[in-house]
């Protein structure tokens, strides 16, 4: 199977695209995502992180010894614990703005004015149609308006976005917007290429597929300024 590719230009004006008259069954695998923002309630952060790890504890304990796990066994009696905890504490800790990371900005003294680059930088998400892993390498670029980012922060924010249950197009478009909103500049360009566990271990089991998903804002729509950012990252010219 040839790649995936997603590509979105546009902020979509944050429209939501209603699915509530489809059955999940009527869903089914379609790679879909509803919004830009993460769905939340409104009280997603009213409970604290200790009380959500203790009450996911129990639920899981529920499901495991309802697919007929023996808990008493001292490889899975610990399991519900170490689950919740690292949901909570782990792999959905981007769900809580309080773990967004602090970023800081500094003057562009050098008055470096071309585009910026950090390729091949790891991330693991979680599909949240099925809740299994999305894995893969995110491409970020920018041209300062008279600000530059720490490098590492370009890390964190990826990270920060892919630990929550996420859709690979949302993805892009959350840690896009992101880089435009603290950088104060359209130009900025996003590609994340990711394996899918839920096309690969499940369903339709390929394993030699992937998804990419890709965002040029401001100069980036530029065939020239594209074509060099894609250059850089060594990633065919067609994406």
């Amino acid at each position: 199977m040839e790649n995936q590719i997603i590509e979105m230009n546009s902020l979509l004006n944050k429209n939501s695209i209603q699915l509530s008259h489809l059955t999940s069954d009527e869903i089914g695998d379609e790679h879909i995502s509803t919004g830009i923002d993460t769905p939340l309630l409104a009280n997603a952060f009213e409970m604290s992180d200790a009380d959500k790890i203790a009450k996911i504890e129990f639920h899981f304990k529920e499901i495991m010894e309802t697919m007929g796990l023996d808990l008493s066994d001292d490889s899975l009696k610990g399991t519900p614990h170490r689950v919740a905890k690292m949901y909570i504490q782990e792999i959905f800790s981007g769900l809580n703005p309080a773990n967004k990371p602090k970023i800081a900005l500094f003057e562009n003294k050098y008055q470096y004015n071309q585009m910026l680059v950090e390729k091949d930088i790891t991330f693991y998400s979680n599909c949240e149609h099925h809740f299994v892993p999305i894995f893969g390498k995110a491409h970020l670029a920018y041209i300062s308006s008279g600000k530059v980012i720490g490098l590492s922060k370009l890390n964190r924010i990826v990270n920060y976005f892919a630990k929550r249950p996420q859709v690979q197009e949302r993805l892009t478009m959350q840690i896009a917007m992101e880089l435009q909103s603290i950088l104060a500049t359209e130009d900025v360009a996003v590609i994340l290429d990711a394996k899918h566990l839920c096309v690969s271990s499940r369903g339709i089991k390929d394993n030699s597929s992937a998804t990419v998903s890709t965002f040029y804002g401001g100069k980036f729509n530029t065939e020239a300024v594209k074509q060099e950012f894609l250059k850089y990252i060594h990633l065919n010219t067609t994406y």
